[in-house]
């Protein structure tokens, strides 16, 4: 089967993406504030495992352990030298379990830091950390690149020109909304679609989020204004998360996750799976909806076109969600 996700997503059927990395290593023992990326050398057992999963469950594209792999987010844990290490690491494992029937996305996450002028991050800077991540994601053997869970669109700018600087391997992005849908940067839907397609990216999306039906609204205004060529990804958290007995747990139950994928795959969304909270069995609820389900008609009713609130967002410091 081809690894090119252009081929595969020419042929009008979506993809199914995968789900939570984060929630899965959590329960597999990491403790908060650990490095989820050292797993890929100190627990590849467990990483492989997960990756084995959500491929068992149904992913078609499962992402790698790399979320926080800039050398400014592994310097959080006294990692930043082991860029090359951890990423390729993450890669080789996603490799061996998908072999060439699944495609590998090379998952690169904000780095956590301000971009100039705001904050201290030059944008030859961010350029430099995003380059040296994708190198080692593409010697470790990616399809693509997936730049997500971002907020700054001058952050994605400099993702997306670190990848090209180093390979051609597609490129896909995907930022996350909140409740007045916009990013904590404040960047709307059509704004991010459409200053991204101009940079010749070809596959956008938003991810993480509020939940589903954060994720509908996203859309549906992606949707209404993809312009031609551009593939649109969909990736809701598994609902909100609550505490219970001192553990975080999700809303979004399996069948609410499986409502939300027949959901995105009739609005027209080409790659549709989950983020924070969701599991292989997400997954799996998923991908028996949308194959047994029938997939209903476009709505013929215009989207919503009601604009966001032009007030500031409210939570002003920039948000560095680890993915899952």
């Amino acid at each position: 089967m081809s690894r090119d996700i252009y081929a595969r997503l020419a042929s009008g059927r979506f993809l199914i993406g995968d789900g939570a990395m984060g929630t899965m290593l959590q329960q597999a023992g990491l403790e908060g504030g650990g490095a989820p990326e050292l797993w890929n050398v100190e627990r590849p057992d467990v990483v492989r495992a997960i990756y084995q999963g959500y491929v068992d469950a149904g992913s078609e594209m499962i992402e790698t352990n790399t979320f926080g792999g800039t050398r400014y987010r592994l310097a959080m844990h006294g990692l930043q030298d082991r860029v090359a290490e951890l990423n390729r690491a993450g890669a080789q494992l996603a490799r061996e379990v998908a072999g060439d029937d699944i495609l590998v996305a090379g998952s690169m996450g904000p780095t956590g830091e301000l971009m100039a002028p705001l904050g201290t991050l030059t944008y030859e800077d961010a350029v430099e950390a995003f380059a040296e991540q994708a190198a080692a994601l593409a010697e470790g053997g990616v399809d693509l690149f997936v730049i997500e869970t971002m907020s700054d669109l001058n952050e994605v700018k400099a993702a997306v020109e670190g990848c090209r600087r180093v390979s051609d391997l597609p490129i896909a992005t995907t930022l996350t909304f909140d409740t007045n849908y916009r990013t904590m940067m404040g960047v709307r839907p059509v704004d991010a679609l459409r200053t991204l397609a101009e940079l010749g990216v070809n596959i956008i999306g938003a991810n993480c989020g509020n939940g589903p039906d954060e994720i509908r609204r996203v859309m549906r205004e992606m949707v209404a204004a993809r312009p031609e060529g551009v593939y649109l990804m969909a990736q809701s958290n598994a609902g909100l998360p609550r505490y219970e007995q001192g553990e975080v747990v999700y809303d979004g139950t399996p069948e609410v996750m499986a409502d939300y994928a027949v959901d995105m795959a009739a609005l027209g969304v080409d790659i549709i799976g989950a983020c924070c909270g969701s599991t292989p069995a997400h997954i799996a609820a998923m991908k028996k909806a949308l194959s047994e389900r029938p997939i209903p008609e476009r709505p013929t009713t215009p989207p919503l076109d009601t604009p966001a609130s032009d007030e500031s967002p409210r939570r002003q410091r920039r948000r560095s969600r680890r993915r899952g």
